[in-house]
């Protein structure tokens, strides 16, 4: 019998066993709609191309003495209709299964992953390929060669950029073993033999410390540029914690914004700062819109993950992202959109550059390399992470989750429009993605209200923008308006 390839889970990964629920299995979900239905034997045979070339999407989870691991297996993964609701748990610690699904509805195509799996980035790897292999499917006349030869001549900004996956049919493998953490972290980098610190600095001094891949090349408000120095923690100082009524079930609520991706970018670039950082301080005044009124906790704090493989070429389709927290205490200055997202600007720059990331990253590693740690029971671990995550939560108002631009590989470019990005929720949280000019925000919640949407929906509209709004029914009354459709048709959309 022949030993199956193992790897331990890596070091963000940990967090998500110990922290899911059945309000938040860690689950998230990009999709890409298409220009025609999908034909789910056609979607069948390009996943089974993709599946060939990502060996880490084969394996299933197994619980050790002391750590959870990723092991291979034979289950080979099979396309369903979109037919449970968004975000439905995935891992079951009782059941040995692939830790994705992907699924059609219409003209979307969905990929749904535990995030213990991948993160964001390593998930819209697998997506692209997948496209890639289907629309060459549907559409198998175009010389691709010719084709990517052509839109690498007529794009600058494509022949600057870097190889991606998809590009290539027969590009790298996606192996199991690779764990960016352990190779960069574990020890400082200038340590291990054979790397190239010299040129390693450069890149990432060279990198932006946004986790956008679309062009935010902005500068600092000359009234009032953003502060070097990042502010403290006021001991005793609360975060604001939106409260609600739960779904039922535990379903995740979801609403969809779109709005054109240069307009909504134009609005960051008024203020002189990133699209995520404005779309940050929009999502802080809608909260504080829709509150009713802070009370004595006036601080609204944010976590906001950065993508680490701008700054170390990484590339693995494990998790590797740090999360960087911004916060606003409003009645201490000035409390206007423009003086918000400038301070959130001058707390995000500094704490996402490769320097501090790496410094923070490092010590993790140190403390999860301990003998002492490494020899605690596993089911004590969770315990441990749990309480960790638990108290991390309670200094957090919302999440945010920015992938930026995404660009395709031929021939799935000309033939996708909107793809949308979306996670499980323990708090109200928003996605963002943009593809062929559109902006998708999606936010999700563990709640039933939206007001806080229709707040952010109604900033945007006072600003000029067209917003177009789809939410999922959760409700029993929802659903019982929906009764008679088929499932996704329970998405009701307008236009504010």
């Amino acid at each position: 019998m022949t030993r199956r390839a193992w790897v331990r889970l890596d070091n963000a990964s940990n967090i998500f066993l110990a922290a899911r629920s059945d309000a938040d299995p860690k689950v998230f979900r990009m999709s890409a709609e298409v220009d025609h239905e999908v034909d789910p034997m056609l979607l069948q045979q390009a996943l089974d191309l993709t599946y060939e070339r990502y060996p880490l999407y084969h394996a299933v989870l197994r619980r050790g003495v002391f750590w959870y691991y990723l092991q291979d297996s034979d289950l080979h993964p099979t396309v369903t209709a979109d037919a449970r609701p968004t975000c439905a748990p995935i891992y079951q610690a009782d059941r040995l299964g692939l830790l994705f699904r992907v699924m059609h509805h219409r003209r979307r195509i969905i990929l749904e992953i535990f995030h213990a799996l991948s993160d964001g980035t390593g998930a819209l790897w697998f997506l692209s390929d997948l496209l890639a292999a289907y629309i060459r499917l549907r559409h198998p006349e175009p010389p691709l060669e010719a084709a990517a030869a052509e839109e690498t001549r007529t794009d600058p900004a494509r022949a600057d950029a870097s190889p991606r996956p998809g590009d290539d049919p027969a590009g790298p493998l996606h192996e199991l073993a690779s764990d960016s953490f352990a190779h960069y972290f574990r020890r400082p980098p200038r340590a291990r033999r054979g790397d190239p610190p010299a040129s390693e600095s450069a890149f990432s001094r060279a990198a932006a410390p946004a986790p956008l891949t679309v062009d935010e090349s902005v500068r600092p408000a000359p009234a009032e540029p953003p502060s070097p120095r990042t502010p403290r923690r006021r001991p005793g100082a609360r975060a604001y914690r939106v409260r609600g009524t739960r779904t039922p079930d535990n379903r995740t609520r979801a609403v969809e914004l779109t709005v054109p991706a240069q307009e909504v970018l134009a609005l960051a670039r008024a203020e002189g700062v990133a699209l995520t950082m404005y779309l940050t301080a929009v999502f802080f005044e809608s909260i504080r819109l829709s509150s009713g009124g802070l009370g004595r906790a006036r601080t609204l704090a944010a976590s906001v993950p950065v993508n680490l493989r701008q700054f170390y070429p990484s590339t693995s389709a494990r998790n590797f992202f740090a999360t960087v927290r911004v916060e606003h205490t409003y009645g201490e200055g000035p409390d206007d959109l423009g003086s918000i997202c400038r301070r959130l600007e001058a707390q995000f720059r500094p704490k996402a550059s490769a320097e501090a990331l790496g410094k923070k990253l490092r010590r993790f590693i140190r403390f999860e390399r301990m003998a002492g740690l490494r020899i605690v029971p596993r089911p004590l671990k969770d315990v441990l992470l749990g309480l960790i995550n638990w108290a991390n939560n309670r200094g957090l108002s919302v999440a945010v989750s920015i992938l930026g631009r995404v660009s395709l590989p031929d021939p799935a470019e000309s033939h996708v429009g909107r793809m949308l990005f979306q996670v499980s929720a323990v708090r109200p949280q928003f996605c963002a993605m943009s593809h062929a000019g559109q902006l998708t925000i999606t936010f999700t919640s563990p709640f039933t209200e939206t007001d806080h949407v229709r707040e952010f929906a109604r900033l945007l509209t006072r600003r000029g923008l067209n917003v177009r709004v789809a939410a999922a029914r959760v409700t029993e009354a929802e659903l019982a308006e929906g009764e008679g459709l088929a499932k996704g048709e329970g998405l009701s959309e307008g236009e504010s």
